[in-house]
């Protein structure tokens, strides 16, 4: 599974990117859980608020892609955890 991370907005408006290949990591298994509880929960739900992050995340595996929006304040602990190991 490769995951796409884009990072937009904040106080500067600066972008950050990102890109992780899961299938090459020791922790492949918690990555993967990671992206799948993200899909499940659906954070894509709130609106952007002024000056905070958007992540806009890319999930290829094997012949399936899938969009994802999440504005700052849905991030979860999880999701936090994902993003920051992708942007890190």
């Amino acid at each position: 599974m490769i995951v796409s991370v884009t990072r937009s907005g904040g106080f500067a408006g600066l972008t950050k990117q990102g890109e992780l290949d899961t299938s090459g990591q020791p922790d492949a298994d918690r990555l993967e859980a990671a992206v799948q509880e993200l899909v499940a929960k659906d954070l894509g739900t709130g609106r952007p608020q002024p000056d905070r992050y958007v992540y806009r995340l890319e999930v290829r595996d094997a012949d399936d892609v899938t969009q994802h929006t999440v504005a700052e304040q849905d991030v979860d602990a999880t999701t936090a955890w994902l993003l920051d190991r992708i942007l890190g």
